[in-house]
């Protein structure tokens, strides 16, 4: 069987953008590896669960560990830079924060955990990060780099089909679902990519209570009466049953429907 390795910027990453994928490539038989650039210091906090003087980034990895077992994931490496913050932070300038880290210097690490795994697959983000977050787009460079030293066959972009995500919008909208902290469709209209850039769509939809149970565990980030998790089974379904991705040297046009498909590894 063959080996994935999936690259992510903070504890919770994995599992709300290649969760699915991740649950049924091991599910499959293969070997999948997390790695995480930052411990996510600077996530928002859902009230009432640290402990008193319980560190933010502690409790992150605990959960990415948790979150990792109920993927299947084989093995959960960090890397250990900081969280950078959002866009435009003081945090972004930290010392030892990831958007400022040498990009050669970080593929470096991602490229030994490669060659150590004889990785067959790699998984990044798009080139903007989904959604501009600077850690994400330092994901895309580093990780991209580190395929490349690497040799690894195939590189994927994890991304949001920015289309499906605007019908979806439409369709809540014109059934009078409210969205979350007010979302709009022209407020998301840069999330993601457009579906004409995507060559591949992962149907996950006998993962998703894997998925649902792994965002879960990340308890300090994603609360249970959060607007995702709280969604009827048929909603999160529709908005989390399929995972997508831009397949790198492939030419665009959405022809493939897992990561694995085709791949010769024994």
């Amino acid at each position: 069987m063959a080996t994935i390795v999936s690259f992510h910027a903070h504890p919770d990453d994995e599992t709300i953008a290649t969760g699915g994928t991740l649950a049924k490539a091991s599910a499959e038989g293969h070997r999948v590896v997390i790695v995480i650039a930052t411990r996510g210091e600077h996530g928002d906090v859902v009230e009432g669960v640290l402990a008193p003087g319980e560190e933010l980034w502690k409790r992150r990895i605990q959960e990415a560990e948790a979150a990792a077992a109920i993927l299947g994931a084989h093995r959960l490496e960090f890397l250990g830079y900081k969280d950078s913050g959002m866009m435009g932070t003081p945090e972004n300038d930290a010392p030892g924060s990831f958007w400022r880290a040498d990009v050669e210097e970080a593929a470096g690490k991602v490229t030994e955990i490669l060659r150590e795994e004889k990785a067959d697959i790699l998984t990044v983000y798009d080139d903007h990060g989904n959604y501009g977050h600077p850690d994400h787009i330092q994901v895309h460079r580093v990780g991209v780099r580190a395929g490349e030293l690497a040799e690894t066959p195939r590189v994927f972009e994890a991304t949001a089909n920015r289309d499906e995500i605007q019908r979806q919008m439409a369709r809540a909208k014109d059934a009078g679902i409210e969205m979350p902290g007010g979302l709009d469709t022209e407020q998301l209209v840069e999330f993601g990519m457009p579906e004409s850039a995507l060559t591949t769509a992962v149907d996950v939809g006998d993962y998703l209570d894997v998925k649902r149970n792994a965002m879960i565990a990340h308890a300090s980030q994603i609360a249970e009466s959060s607007f995702f998790l709280a969604m009827p089974d048929d909603m999160f379904a529709l908005a989390f049953g399929t995972e997508w991705f831009i397949h790198r040297g492939v030419d665009p046009g959405i022809s493939e429907h897992d990561l694995f498909e085709g791949l010769d590894a024994s």
